[in-house]
């Protein structure tokens, strides 16, 4: 397969359409987003993987139980090179998020450490309300 000179990137041939996806935002925010949960004795732990994301781009959240983790990625095209200008460009702007129950806890109780990519939080655990009776509804 040799790449066409006229109407086609050289590129695009050799590459194909794997470096054209957008890896931000929906279901694809997991594929960037790789997540490891460990469980200790009094907490959790969780990593999770931010390549390429400075310690501004990333926020932390905790509401009615849920935190949610977003990281936001700008690019800047108003820079010029003056060496030439770019054939391709395969970085892209955007931004994804993963959100995970965690329950009744307060912010303060989780502690959050970024480094060298790696996304490190700390999540204790609370004692769950065990229902000695539970109750059958019943389905009309």
């Amino acid at each position: 397969m040799l790449p066409s000179i006229f109407g086609g990137n050289m590129f695009d041939d050799f590459f194909g359409n794997a470096f054209d996806r957008n890896f931000f935002g929906g279901d694809a925010g997991k594929a960037l987003m790789k997540t490891d949960v460990k469980e200790h004795d009094d907490c959790y732990q969780v990593e999770m993987d931010l390549p390429g994301f400075q310690k501004e781009d990333i926020s932390v959240d905790l509401k009615n139980g849920y935190l949610t983790v977003n990281a936001t990625k700008n690019m800047d095209k108003g820079e010029n090179d003056q060496n030439g200008r770019y054939i391709r460009q395969e970085r892209y702007a955007g931004s994804c998020s993963r959100t995970f129950y965690v329950g009744d806890l307060k912010p303060e109780e989780i502690k959050c450490k970024y480094d060298s990519g790696v996304l490190q939080l700390t999540i204790p655990k609370k004692d769950v309300a065990v229902i000695e009776n539970p109750s059958r509804i019943a389905i009309e």
